[in-house]
């Protein structure tokens, strides 16, 4: 088994997932089914609201909370479902988005991170 650091993982997380500008993110969450899901701590999202009609999913229970073709999942998510992934600042996202398609879901994209969501003027909401 090869040994991989965070650099490592990172570099192939980013290799198979896209991360989108901000106008191409709110293109595929203007015009397409799309699910935005915040991999933050809950404190994060409790200090700074999280974006506009996200889902929050901490990073750590992707895996047990999302399941591919499963009427457990908290929305529904079918072949056709953007899933956009998106942490403080992009890295969490990337890795959560690239266990998304190890997890078989497919459309999965990193919208990068919070910060550069809200400098780009994007719509944001407190955690309910």
């Amino acid at each position: 088994m090869q040994i991989k650091n965070l650099n490592a993982l990172l570099k192939e997380a980013n290799e198979i997932v896209q991360l989108l500008s901000f106008e191409d993110s709110i293109n595929l969450i203007s015009n397409t089914s799309t699910l935005i899901i915040d991999v933050r701590e809950e404190s994060e999202v409790y200090d700074h609201g999280m974006i506009k009609n996200a889902i929050h999913i901490p990073r750590g229970l992707l895996e047990f909370t999302l399941i591919p073709d499963s009427p457990t999942n908290p929305v529904t998510i079918d072949d056709e479902t953007n899933i956009l992934v998106y942490c403080a600042g992009g890295y969490r996202s990337a890795l959560a988005a690239k266990t998304l398609i190890d997890l078989g879901f497919k459309n999965v994209f990193n919208l990068g991170g919070f910060k550069d969501w809200v400098e780009s003027g994007g719509e944001i909401q407190p955690k309910v």
